[in-house]
């Protein structure tokens, strides 16, 4: 293993081992020990400070990649992104929600996917924050529709903050169906846009049972802002291109797995 010059500064190794660590996607401690000309403690201060700015993830012995998630485009951009496994994930989530129920449908493009499935439906009250799924009930004669006010996101086509987080601490839904940017094993639920954080922490209060809709892009990744651990959510709901091994453990985590 060649080794690097030891008159690097300390920003300049940890650029080196943040690039070494995205190219292996994973490397040991002893490795970087050997190839740094570094002790094990100045090592693990590396990892450490990495880890600290998101760069990287610490596992015992030593680090692996970030699996950091891509940025997120507007709605009507990544609306054709994964089209089929979005509606059978919204066609599947629906077969979860009961006539005579309160249920909550955040925003995003496949929690969009739940309500052409509603339209039929008799005594069922929604709550939303979406614009497409208030447009997608506006007709249903037998749903009661509840809009939040607040902030409108134009990327989303979504309501948030401070006045939305009021509204929602004035209702009460049985289920709550949210959309994620990312699900993680060791850092649950985060989404790319800290300004939405605190109304997404309200959505998930207001209901007894929360199901996540994410397809397989979105599982095995990290986000910028963290939302809630995995003991928020009670139903997963995804595509088959998920891993089987990233499903079984989230059911060790006792959450529900459904696949669409």
């Amino acid at each position: 293993m060649m080794q690097i010059d030891q008159s690097l500064s300390s920003f300049e190794r940890q650029r080196k081992i943040a690039e070494l660590i995205t190219q292996r996607e994973r490397v040991a401690v002893s490795d970087l020990c050997e190839q740094f000309s570094i002790s094990v403690a100045t090592a693990r201060r590396d990892l450490e400070a990495l880890a600290a700015q998101g760069k990287i993830r610490r596992v015992h012995g030593g680090a692996i990649a970030a699996r950091q998630a891509p940025p997120e485009l507007p709605a009507s951009e990544r609306a054709g992104e994964q089209l089929d496994e979005k509606r059978r994930i919204g066609r599947a989530a629906a077969e979860l929600v009961q006539d005579g129920e309160t249920i909550f449908l955040g925003s995003g493009t496949t929690v969009a996917e739940v309500a052409p499935h509603l339209q039929q439906r008799h005594g069922l009250t929604v709550i939303t924050n979406s614009l497409p799924v208030l447009n997608a009930l506006a007709g249903a004669p037998g749903v009661t529709v509840v809009s939040l006010g607040g902030v409108l996101r134009r990327s989303e086509m979504s309501l948030i903050g401070h006045i939305a987080e009021q509204a929602l601490g004035e209702v009460r839904a049985d289920k709550v169906f949210l959309g994620i940017r990312a699900i993680d094993l060791e850092e649950g639920l985060t989404n790319d846009y800290l300004p939405e954080t605190m109304t997404d922490r309200a959505i998930l209060r207001s209901g007894r049972a929360v199901v996540v809709l994410a397809d397989h892009t979105k599982c095995g990744r990290v986000s910028t802002a963290r939302l809630a651990p995995l003991s928020a959510m009670h139903v997963l709901v995804t595509d088959a291109g998920t891993p089987v091994e990233f499903r079984d453990a989230l059911a060790a985590h006792g959450v529900r797995v459904l696949v669409a």
